[in-house]
């Protein structure tokens, strides 16, 4: 079983990690902003469309990690979720090389 220190410092990397990813999705989307590239408003309702349906799949991560008796796992699960999303962001909004 791993050590509950450990965890955490895990669980803060990777909180860490999600930040970084999401300044970079904000990066990329101002860019795109500024040069007008594509429909804003699109993007725009994409982006909020995006952050509810996170968050109804975030209440049923921990929702399910409490029913299951693993209410310990909901937060890393929960930042593992949102990382996805974030990469998943970053890779559709990147500039192809």
């Amino acid at each position: 079983m791993t050590s509950p220190y450990v965890a955490l410092s895990h669980l803060g990397a990777s909180t860490l990690r999600l930040g970084l990813e999401s300044s970079e999705v904000v990066g990329l989307r101002w860019l795109q902003a500024v040069l007008a590239m594509g429909e804003l408003t699109h993007e725009a309702t994409l982006m909020v469309a995006e952050k509810a349906q996170a968050a109804l799949d975030a209440q049923f991560l921990i929702a399910l990690s409490v029913v299951s008796g693993r209410a310990e796992e909901a937060p890393a699960r929960t930042v593992a979720l949102y990382r996805r999303r974030v990469q998943a962001n970053r890779h559709r909004l990147a500039p192809a090389d």
